[in-house]
């Protein structure tokens, strides 16, 4: 059935200007029809104006058509499937009522954290993630208590669905998310056939950044007269404005923002956190170190509001913790830096906050916290804007130590300019040396160490060895094992071939190895040696001493709809033995040269 009645949406923002940028107009979620508990917790989490993919697609969802989504990833298209399901989901029913299919265990999880924070006003809403790497015996026990979302990868669903292990008899909504990246990574054959094998009756969401033919067919196959739905996202960002980024993981943000405000040369500072409660607390930590900090969210009265604006704006207040909301409109010409404290959930609201800096000329700084499960949010960033944001590294003590000696240094300088007050102390500090014998210079140090109070003026060098450190990481690359994990099998060692029990009978191709591969068993790249495709099967290179974990998780591992049942064939790929015979390729046994990647 044909593809239908198309809506364009486009997103336009304009780079800063000397005049705050008008904020769009549009419908509050309260508008779009949502039930209550699910706007309770929109409310809570500081959202109050959908975006584009949100305002087309929410209305269409909650009255039961099929949709075909093209956005691409940070425009907020996760709430654009989530809400309408929590909005209609029965609490009663034990079986699952919602699938949603995602091409990595990184974003399956994602997704599912989603769920449950705009249903955290919602009792007894069960979810699920299934994914490869994850222990059955979790996942069989959760489904036989009962779930109502399930989100999963294509290979895990699959393999539940064999084992008759997961019941989606009654499924009423099933979400395909990113379908371009899954048939890209091999999982088409997957998808069409729990697409087949689930209800007719069922509601489909299909969202992806581009429209193959592939997917157009799948759309035309599967879905009952969607409503296509397209969101075409132009942002830029000022040139004016230096964007930066530093991996940090959760706990650490309030001391990176510390030592971040240390070293930077800051007027005024604008955080952005996702809640309002967020905004208090953090506020609040900020005070505590010393920062001249206040906080507004949505709950925030128009009055104090106004107040903390003008306080801002005069000097007397240098940082404000903010939700988007709450600095829609926000115009202060004195903010030299924005602070992603939290990455915001589309890269609308990025532009929108980091443009309250660099304004009417003038240079601005906007440096992103970005924890290692949020690179592919910073990927959306930097493809929407069409600008690199480059990663800084957390201030080392040395480096807050020297700005604090340098500010030191001011402060003294500025004394020894007030020549009066400085007469009126060299007759008290002569008094006192020549009374106690003590040296002057002793007697300043003495001084300092009043004027400073209980708080050190330098940092231990040494704290640093105990900060953890993340490594760069490479946005486009799945979800990857830890540091210790990696040094176990280092690229450059030795490695030895593995036999996978799909080849160009089931028309596999080295990319859907690679990327099944990865996603299932955290490899990089740099793992994979050679890919030599047979008839019946396929031989690849991996490092030698994978874990039995890691053996596990990829030979339970599907490609095309057929487990791979991987297995150590031996050694180098080029010569023959092991328990796969001689290495001939094709019918005719003349050997091919394996492919490199």
């Amino acid at each position: 059935m044909p593809v239908s009645d198309s809506i364009e949406q486009d997103v336009v923002e304009p780079a800063p200007a000397a005049a705050a940028p008008a904020e769009p107009q549009g419908p509050s979620f309260a508008d779009l029809g949502l039930a209550p508990a699910v706007l309770k917790g929109l409310r809570d989490l500081g959202y109050e104006t959908p975006s584009a993919i949100q305002a087309a697609t929410i209305p269409s969802l909650l009255q039961g058509r099929d949709v075909v989504g093209r956005a691409q990833t940070g425009t907020g298209k996760t709430a654009a499937f989530a809400l309408p399901i929590l909005s209609r989901l029965d609490l009663a029913q034990d079986t699952p009522q919602a699938l949603v299919l995602a091409p990595t265990r990184e974003l399956a999880l994602q997704v599912c954290e989603a769920f449950e924070s705009y249903a955290s006003h919602m009792k007894g809403v069960r979810l699920l993630p299934v994914y490869g790497g994850q222990a059955y015996g979790q996942q069989l026990s959760a489904l036989r208590r009962g779930v109502h979302i399930v989100v999963g990868t294509p290979g895990r669903i699959m393999d539940h669905l064999e084992k008759g292990t997961l019941d989606l008899s009654e499924l009423k909504y099933l979400v395909l998310d990113e379908a371009d990246e899954m048939l890209k990574m091999g999982f088409a054959e997957d998808v069409a056939t729990i697409l087949a094998d689930t209800p007719d009756t069922k509601q489909v969401a299909l969202f992806s950044a581009t429209m193959p033919a592939q997917i157009r067919r799948i759309s035309q196959q599967y879905l009952h007269d969607p409503e296509e739905i397209t969101v075409a996202t132009t942002t830029t960002t000022s040139a004016t404005i230096r964007q930066r980024y530093l991996v940090v993981s959760y706990p650490q943000k309030v001391d990176a923002l510390t030592r971040i405000l240390e070293v930077e040369n800051f007027e005024g500072v604008i955080v952005f956190v996702r809640t309002k409660n967020e905004t208090e607390t953090l506020a609040e930590k900020l005070r505590a170190r010393g920062y001249t900090a206040a906080a507004i969210s949505g709950d925030v009265a128009q009055a104090q509001r106004e107040r903390t604006v003008n306080q801002l704006k005069s000097g007397k207040l240098d940082i404000l913790v903010a939700t988007d909301v709450a600095a829609r409109g926000l115009d202060v010409e004195r903010i030299s830096h924005v602070v992603n404290y939290d990455l915001p959930i589309d890269t609308e609201s990025y532009v929108h906050r980091i443009g309250r800096t660099g304004r009417a000329g003038r240079s601005g700084e906007a440096i992103s916290f970005v924890t290692p499960r949020e690179r592919r949010m910073l990927t959306s960033i930097e493809r929407a804007t069409h600008q690199p944001v480059t990663q800084m590294q957390l201030p080392t003590a040395e480096d807050v130590n020297a700005t604090r000696l340098s500010r030191f240094d001011d402060q003294i300088t500025a004394a020894l300019e007030q020549r009066s007050r400085i007469d009126r102390f060299r007759d008290i500090i002569a008094h006192y040396v020549e009374h106690h014998d003590v040296p002057e210079a002793d007697v300043a140090a003495a001084l300092a160490v009043v004027a400073q109070g209980e708080t050190p003026l330098l940092l231990d060098p040494n704290d640093d060895r105990a900060q953890p450190r993340f490594e760069k990481f490479d946005v486009d690359r799945p979800d990857r094992p830890s540091t210790a994990e990696r040094r176990s099998r280092s690229a450059s060692g030795p490695r030895t071939t593995y036999r996978l029990e799909v080849g160009r009978r089931q028309r596999v191709e080295p990319r859907q190895i690679i990327g099944a591969l990865a996603n299932e068993g955290g490899l990089g790249r740099e793992d994979f040696g050679g890919i030599d495709i047979r008839q019946e099967y396929s031989l690849i290179e991996l490092p030698v001493g994978l874990s039995d974990d890691v053996l596990d998780k990829l030979s339970g591992t599907r490609i095309s709809g057929k487990l791979i049942a991987m297995r150590h064939d031996g050694g180098p790929l080029r010569k023959s033995g092991g328990e796969g015979g001689p290495r001939r390729s094709g019918q005719d046994g003349q050997r091919r040269p394996p492919r490199r990647y």
